[in-house]
């Protein structure tokens, strides 16, 4: 239904009369893994429009890599595990520098004294 629709405003806005979509070329996107979720597809939809030449829409080429799985629920972390490992992160590739214009306080979003007092609170210790 989307690809119908998508390929309908496109057509329209780009004063195009693609009057069909291949059953092939419907079959294709639902193997695809859409990261982008609709507006991916959307913009796939609008390139299509864009490049057909006939009256049947056209887009070869675009759906190679297969749908992924989802993947399995890892077991979720608390709060506290989740931002102490992200201020490591922050601190390693800054090499544990706090203030000054490229560090993992500017990097975070923090004051210095603030991810100081964060540091403190979550057992943080410079190696």
């Amino acid at each position: 239904m989307l690809i119908h629709h998508f390929t309908k405003k496109y057509s329209a806005r780009l004063g195009k009369k693609i009057e069909c979509v291949p059953q092939q070329l419907i079959e294709k996107p639902q193997a695809y893994h859409f990261p982008g979720n609709v507006r991916e597809l959307e913009n796939v939809i609008e390139r299509a429009v864009i490049l057909t030449t006939r009256s049947a829409l056209q887009f070869d080429g675009w759906f190679t890599s297969p749908r992924q799985p989802a993947p399995e629920p890892a077991e979720l972390q608390t709060l506290e595990e989740v931002e102490r490992s992200h201020i490591i992160r922050a601190l390693a590739a800054c090499n544990w520098r706090i203030e000054g214009p490229q560090t993992a306080a500017k990097r975070l979003g923090l004051h210095p004294s603030t991810l100081r007092s964060r540091m403190r609170k979550l057992n943080i210790n410079r190696p």
